[in-house]
Protein backbone atom coordinates (compact mmCIF):
# COMPACT_ATOMS: atom_id res chain seq x y z
CA UNK A 1 0.00 0.00 0.00
CA UNK A 2 1.63 3.34 -1.06
CA UNK A 3 1.86 6.12 1.32
CA UNK A 4 -0.56 8.30 0.00
CA UNK A 5 -3.65 5.68 0.08
CA UNK A 6 -2.03 5.33 3.79
CA UNK A 7 -2.22 8.48 4.69
CA UNK A 8 -5.41 9.14 3.08
CA UNK A 9 -6.89 5.93 4.87
CA UNK A 10 -5.55 7.42 8.25
CA UNK A 11 -7.30 10.81 7.33
CA UNK A 12 -10.80 9.10 6.48
CA UNK A 13 -10.80 6.98 9.79
CA UNK A 14 -10.05 9.78 11.96
CA UNK A 15 -12.67 11.50 10.11
CA UNK A 16 -14.99 9.02 10.82
CA UNK A 17 -13.91 8.85 14.62
CA UNK A 18 -14.46 12.07 14.77
CA UNK A 19 -17.73 12.01 13.27
CA UNK A 20 -18.88 9.33 15.17
CA UNK A 21 -18.00 10.83 18.47
CA UNK A 22 -19.99 13.96 17.75
CA UNK A 23 -22.78 12.09 16.23
CA UNK A 24 -23.32 9.61 19.15
CA UNK A 25 -23.05 12.66 21.18
CA UNK A 26 -25.67 14.57 19.21
CA UNK A 27 -28.12 11.00 18.95
CA UNK A 28 -28.58 11.72 23.20
CA UNK A 29 -31.01 14.64 22.23
CA UNK A 30 -31.61 14.28 18.25
CA UNK A 31 -32.91 10.39 18.44
CA UNK A 32 -31.33 6.79 16.49
CA UNK A 33 -32.41 8.06 13.51
CA UNK A 34 -30.64 10.71 12.52
CA UNK A 35 -27.20 9.14 14.46
CA UNK A 36 -27.90 5.79 11.78
CA UNK A 37 -28.44 8.48 8.82
CA UNK A 38 -25.14 10.58 9.61
CA UNK A 39 -23.18 7.52 10.58
CA UNK A 40 -24.23 5.71 7.08
CA UNK A 41 -23.22 9.45 5.17
CA UNK A 42 -19.77 9.26 6.99
CA UNK A 43 -19.32 5.66 6.36
CA UNK A 44 -20.18 5.42 2.80
CA UNK A 45 -18.48 8.91 2.46
CA UNK A 46 -15.26 7.19 3.71
CA UNK A 47 -15.59 4.70 1.12
CA UNK A 48 -16.02 7.48 -1.27
CA UNK A 49 -12.63 8.34 -0.68
CA UNK A 50 -10.88 4.87 -0.77
CA UNK A 51 -12.74 4.92 -4.10
CA UNK A 52 -11.44 8.18 -5.24
CA UNK A 53 -7.46 7.54 -3.71
CA UNK A 54 -8.10 4.28 -6.11
CA UNK A 55 -9.07 6.67 -9.22
CA UNK A 56 -5.91 9.04 -8.26
CA UNK A 57 -3.75 5.59 -8.70
CA UNK A 58 -5.92 4.10 -11.57
CA UNK A 59 -5.40 7.79 -14.06
CA UNK A 60 -1.56 7.27 -13.07
CA UNK A 61 -1.34 4.05 -14.63
CA UNK A 62 -3.84 4.68 -17.15
CA UNK A 63 -1.41 3.38 -20.08
CA UNK A 64 -1.28 -0.21 -17.74
CA UNK A 65 -4.94 -0.82 -17.21
CA UNK A 66 -7.59 1.24 -18.74
CA UNK A 67 -10.41 -0.68 -17.14
CA UNK A 68 -8.99 0.62 -14.06
CA UNK A 69 -10.40 3.49 -14.16
CA UNK A 70 -13.62 2.55 -15.35
CA UNK A 71 -13.84 0.44 -11.92
CA UNK A 72 -12.97 3.45 -9.71
CA UNK A 73 -15.60 5.17 -11.52
CA UNK A 74 -17.89 2.35 -11.33
CA UNK A 75 -17.29 1.96 -7.26
CA UNK A 76 -17.60 5.86 -6.82
CA UNK A 77 -21.19 6.31 -8.21
CA UNK A 78 -22.61 3.23 -6.50
CA UNK A 79 -21.86 4.77 -3.75
CA UNK A 80 -23.02 8.13 -4.22
CA UNK A 81 -26.57 5.99 -5.35
CA UNK A 82 -25.67 4.43 -1.56
CA UNK A 83 -25.82 7.73 0.27
CA UNK A 84 -28.44 9.23 -2.32
CA UNK A 85 -31.31 6.82 -1.20
CA UNK A 86 -30.55 6.55 2.29
CA UNK A 87 -30.85 10.98 2.96
CA UNK A 88 -33.20 13.55 2.50
CA UNK A 89 -30.59 16.46 3.49
CA UNK A 90 -30.13 19.10 0.82
CA UNK A 91 -26.60 19.75 1.26
CA UNK A 92 -25.97 16.26 1.11
CA UNK A 93 -27.77 15.68 -1.94
CA UNK A 94 -26.73 18.70 -3.27
CA UNK A 95 -22.72 17.06 -2.64
CA UNK A 96 -23.67 13.85 -4.07
CA UNK A 97 -25.28 15.47 -7.77
CA UNK A 98 -21.32 17.50 -7.38
CA UNK A 99 -19.57 14.65 -7.25
CA UNK A 100 -21.40 12.60 -9.91
CA UNK A 101 -21.04 15.66 -12.29
CA UNK A 102 -17.12 15.39 -11.62
CA UNK A 103 -17.30 11.63 -12.24
CA UNK A 104 -19.02 12.06 -15.48
CA UNK A 105 -16.66 14.61 -16.20
CA UNK A 106 -13.63 12.43 -15.93
CA UNK A 107 -15.75 9.42 -17.63
CA UNK A 108 -15.78 11.49 -20.41
CA UNK A 109 -12.75 12.86 -20.74
CA UNK A 110 -11.38 8.86 -20.82
CA UNK A 111 -14.26 8.12 -23.48
CA UNK A 112 -12.91 10.82 -25.59
CA UNK A 113 -9.44 9.59 -25.34
CA UNK A 114 -7.99 11.46 -22.25
CA UNK A 115 -5.15 9.41 -20.53
CA UNK A 116 -4.73 11.81 -18.00
CA UNK A 117 -7.80 13.32 -17.10
CA UNK A 118 -8.36 15.85 -14.28
CA UNK A 119 -9.51 13.88 -11.29
CA UNK A 120 -8.44 17.46 -8.96
CA UNK A 121 -12.45 18.20 -9.10
CA UNK A 122 -13.40 14.47 -7.95
CA UNK A 123 -11.35 15.12 -4.96
CA UNK A 124 -12.93 18.46 -3.92
CA UNK A 125 -16.47 17.16 -4.53
CA UNK A 126 -15.70 14.26 -2.53
CA UNK A 127 -13.85 16.52 0.30
CA UNK A 128 -16.97 18.15 0.22
CA UNK A 129 -19.17 15.49 0.64
CA UNK A 130 -17.26 14.62 3.27
CA UNK A 131 -17.59 17.78 5.14
CA UNK A 132 -21.54 17.85 4.86
CA UNK A 133 -21.64 14.36 6.21
CA UNK A 134 -19.75 15.43 9.43
CA UNK A 135 -21.06 18.79 10.07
Amino acid sequence: MSASRRASRGRATAIAAAVAVAVLTTGLTTGCDAVNKALDCVQTADTIADSVTDLQQAVENAANDPAQADASLDSIEKNLRTIGDKTDDTDVNKAVDELNQAVDNVRTAIKNGDSTPDVGPVTSAAGELTKVCTS
